[in-house]
């Protein structure tokens, strides 16, 4: 693990401070709990970064995801060239640690963020964009100008979620000057960035995003909702602990038509509870069919509603 030696050693002390703490506390609670750590906030103090991050150890693997192809390649791209960032910096070139997650809710884009930390073994810095993003957008600019030296100072994957708040076009009607600035520190921040740490920008709303983004990332990864193929491995990882050989999976792939890889799971996880409150480790068709069109119909309400 990296800490925060630059920081300490050019006088910034509360921000290696803080950084120290943030990836020890992190780091401790992995070991205390089981399963996924959650994540642990930046506490103190009330200034600086307080609030801004929050730091979990994933124990994500690739392995754990159901992906594509060239989606797959491209990540294992990213973890190979982290892994091998010394003799490619050597030979002067640069990893990719820049990275666009573009695609539908629920189809991969913050797990991605996970895997990338569990693989390369780096904490997960999730940046609190309720924090960020303020009404006074010079203290904006302000905040993420700390965020970008925190990864200077400590390696991590630092994950913009939702990042279209930022990176949405100059030219909405919405920007009036100092949004416009904002989005410009970040092109500069992102442009200037070279260190150990790997920048995860992801969003829902690729047509928001401003074009002068897309040269500043090493690779854009699209995402989308998985392929009929896709369903049955995405079940049977959730149902592992439970009997399925008897599911008919042409039923299911239909029923699973249109969802997002997080609403199969979740769907999955109904079924699994069906289960377990009928004292059995089978888990049945009619249960699992029965679950993907609940998802289905909360889908479509959710859509009929939105303005």
């Amino acid at each position: 693990m990296q800490i925060a030696a630059s920081s300490a050693k050019h006088g910034k002390t509360k921000l290696a401070d803080q950084l120290r703490t943030l990836v020890d506390e992190a780091r401790t609670q992995r070991s205390l709990h089981v399963g996924p750590a959650r994540p642990v906030p930046i506490a103190r103090p009330a200034r600086d970064l307080a609030g801004l991050l929050c730091a979990s150890y994933p124990e994500t693997r690739l392995g754990d995801m159901v992906l594509t192809d060239e989606l797959r390649q491209a990540i294992e791209r990213v973890i190979a060239e982290y892994r091998a960032r010394d003799r490619l910096r050597g030979h002067g070139l640069a990893p990719r640690a820049k990275l666009l997650l573009v695609g539908p809710p629920g189809c991969g884009k913050t797990m991605t963020a996970s895997v990338l930390a569990g693989e390369c073994r780096l904490p997960l810095m999730t940046v609190q964009l309720h924090a960020l993003i303020t009404k006074y957008m010079g203290e904006t600019a302000a905040k993420l100008h700390l965020i970008f030296e925190a990864m200077e100072s400590t390696a991590g994957v630092y994950l913009f979620d939702e990042f279209d708040a930022i990176g949405s076009t100059r030219s909405t009607t919405q920007d009036v000057g100092e949004i416009r600035r904002v989005l410009n520190s970040f092109l500069q921040f992102l442009e200037q960035h070279d260190s150990d740490s790997i920048v995860v920008a992801a969003t829902n709303l690729l047509p928001m995003l401003d074009d002068a983004l897309f040269r500043r990332f090493d690779a854009v990864l699209h995402y989308d909702l998985p392929a009929p193929q896709h369903v049955r491995p995405l079940i049977e990882n959730r149902l592992s602990a439970f009997v399925t050989k008897r599911l008919t999976w042409k039923r299911i792939v239909a029923a699973a038509e249109g969802l997002s890889h997080a609403e199969i799971v979740r769907a999955a996880q109904e079924s699994a509870k069906d289960a377990v409150l009928a004292d059995t480790d089978t888990v049945t068709t009619k249960d699992l069919v029965r679950a993907l069109t609940e998802r289905t119909a909360y889908r479509t309400v959710a859509v009929s509603s939105s303005p």
